[in-house]
């Protein structure tokens, strides 16, 4: 099931819908997506009848936010496929690299992404994004699956500078509207491997980055056993697990999003989210 956060132009109020090739259905559950996920053991089977029988309208008609638009958590790992450690001229880590995404970075899948005012240095990455479905702690890798509502398309924005000004990559990672997520979230079952799947980022329609979710160094229920070690996970929380080799810092010469730059995202079964690089006003 694809299940989305959206609305009209007639109302602007968020709703969540379930798509259906190139339509939506309207839930008709009344709270966010994080709540929704939380009580998805009772909602399932009403929304999965809802995908034969609920009145629909064309996707193209309404607009697409954020599929969960305040997270608890966005956890997302650095340095985790091998030709994003070769061009970052790094070792490969033998331990789990992580940064946090600040919950105001968060951004509509088509929605202008800022560049802002003394943070010109703006790169693209994009990731899978794994929505975590229920509540864990001290999770094994081999049991981490059970954890995962589903998947989705992420762009990890960075401003180079801020993120390279200290030992803490968080402030250059967490710029408002650096996180673009979506068009919809896939619940897991529809994904028969989350390790197999084509991942691509295009600027301008020229294809930046082209890689195989394959390619990571930790896996994805590595990283939740890892997480989870350290904190309790919960309905709702993100976790961004790596981008591939092809960012723009390590070009020659080295080549930043500027205003009016597409940046668009693709991951195999997933979909796709586009932003218009905005110089922030």
């Amino acid at each position: 099931m694809k299940l989305a956060t959206y609305s009209t132009a007639s109302d602007g109020k968020p709703r969540l819908g379930i798509v259906v090739n190139d339509t939506i259905i309207d839930t008709g559950f009344a709270g966010t997506m994080t709540d929704l996920i939380a009580q998805w053991d009772n909602q399932k089977d009403r929304l999965q009848n809802l995908t034969q029988s609920g009145e629909s309208q064309p996707l193209s008609s309404v607009i697409l936010h954020a599929p969960i638009e305040r997270p608890g958590k966005i956890w997302a790992i650095g340095l985790n496929y091998a030709d994003h450690i070769e061009e970052s001229r790094m070792e490969t880590p033998t331990r789990q690299i992580w940064f946090t995404k600040a919950q105001t970075s968060i951004n509509g899948p088509y929605d202008p992404i800022l560049i802002a005012k003394g943070g010109e240095f703006v790169d693209y990455e994009v990731e899978l994004v794994a929505v975590i479905g229920k509540r864990g702690k001290h999770i094994p890798a081999c049991d981490a699956h059970e954890y995962v509502f589903g998947y989705c398309v992420g762009n990890d924005v960075t401003e180079r500078m801020w993120q390279h000004a200290g030992p803490q990559w968080s402030l250059g990672k967490s710029f408002d509207t650096h996180a673009p997520i979506g068009p919809w979230i896939t619940t897991a079952d529809e994904i028969a491997d989350p390790h197999a799947l084509s991942i691509s980022c295009s600027v301008n329609g020229v294809i930046r980055q082209k890689s195989s979710t394959r390619h990571l160094v930790f896996d994805i229920w590595q990283q939740i056993e890892h997480l989870s070690g350290a904190m309790t996970l919960e309905p709702g929380d993100l976790i961004f697990t790596g981008t591939p080799g092809g960012v723009g810092a390590a070009m020659d010469p080295r080549q930043f999003l500027q205003a009016g730059d597409t940046v668009r995202c693709d991951i195999e079964q997933l979909g796709f989210i586009e932003g218009k690089m905005e110089k922030e006003v």
